[in-house]
């Protein structure tokens, strides 16, 4: 199933792209991502662009109304709902565009990012595109660096995330162009979702027939958190919100959601076996240790090579803290998913009862 002719404008027809930037307390670094929005080429289209504003209380609103009033194309709406995907839907229903962008507070981007992501959508005939996601150090810090390389690494954050994955066709487009009626179409984001609704829209537009596209011919720069507790709280919450988005729609989640909480979990068993093991003879204590040890040498073997990598890329010996910080983030993450699932066993068992 191929995406409705009626999506499209008649050819040479300059258009209008709708971008829709969700605010909530980013008086850091609003300015600057705004600015390289408004920056943007726009070659065979116009844009406008919406600021939803969630009762910023850092300044962020005053920052936008000041840019608003030396550029018409810029305006500001309020959600009072404070959550992202009320934002999107919001967006949605005021956008005048046939084409939208959403586009993230905390990213700068490429000044030709909307026109390439714009004309790889209409090259490939795929329903929405992005671009590429580079993770950039909040500050100069080695907690900031260490953060963004953790993100940006496939061993920290798997190879088909939206931070690493190749150009090409993907599940998942970061800040892409995608084609208004579609999203309208699948019933717009699902507002239950704090966060994952990008998985949840995308996987609805793809069980409807439509493909989505990564370029690598422009690039996003989003900023990282800049400390390790931070990170791990991060994680804590992602991992948990995969299990309400598993609720939510089974088919956007995928396995690599899961594998740290599956890493997780075996580690639990085999030292459970392992303890067991002490109180047998030879050789089933040894063999009873056997799983932890394979477990952990495997993982701090990639772990080991990953860091090595980053290291070697950045120059930088510190980099090497990766092979305990991709531990932590992988066990803060996998604990999220197991809180994830006994609170959801827990809810669901107070309501039976």
């Amino acid at each position: 199933m191929g995406i409705p002719t009626t999506y499209y404008k008649v050819p040479g027809e300059r258009t209008l792209i709708s971008v829709i930037m969700p605010v909530r307390n980013e008086a850091i670094i609003i300015k600057d991502a705004l600015s390289s929005v408004l920056a943007q080429n726009t070659p065979q289209f116009d844009i406008e662009i919406l600021a939803i504003d969630a009762m910023s209380t850092d300044g962020s609103m005053e920052i936008i109304t000041e840019l608003a009033k030396e550029d018409s194309r810029l305006k500001l709406f309020t959600n009072e709902k404070v959550l992202t995907p009320y934002a999107f839907n919001i967006g949605l229903k005021e956008a005048k565009g046939d084409y939208i962008c959403t586009m993230g507070a905390h990213t700068i981007y490429d000044d030709n990012y909307i026109s390439r992501c714009f004309e790889e959508l209409r090259t490939y005939e795929v329903v929405g595109c992005g671009g590429r996601l580079l993770t950039r150090p909040a500050n100069d810090t080695l907690q900031a660096r260490l953060t963004a390389w953790t993100y940006g690494h496939p061993f920290g954050s798997s190879p088909r995330s939206v931070r690493t994955h190749s150009e090409g066709f993907v599940d998942s487009p970061v800040y892409p162009v995608m084609h208004k009626q579609a999203m309208i179409d699948v019933g717009g984001y699902d507002e239950s979702l704090t966060r994952n609704q990008d998985n949840d829209m995308s996987q609805r537009l793809r069980a409807a027939g439509h493909k989505m596209y990564c370029t690598w011919k422009t690039n996003a720069y989003i900023y990282s958190i800049p400390s390790i507790s931070a990170l791990l709280r991060y994680g804590f919450r992602g991992g948990m919100w995969n299990v309400r988005s598993l609720r939510a729609n089974f088919a956007s989640m995928g396995l690599r959601h899961f594998t740290p909480a599956l890493f997780l979990i075996s580690l639990i068993v085999s030292v459970l076996m392992g303890t067991i093991g002490v109180f047998y003879s030879h050789p089933f204590n040894v063999l009873a240790g056997m799983p932890l040890l394979l477990i952990l040498g495997s993982y701090f073997a990639l772990s080991t090579i990953s860091a090595v990598h980053v290291a070697l890329r950045e120059r930088c010996y510190g980099a090497l803290w990766l092979i305990l910080v991709f531990f932590l983030f992988h066990m803060a993450y996998g604990a999220g998913t197991l809180w994830g699932f006994i609170d959801g066993i827990r809810n669901w068992r107070g309501i039976k009862a």
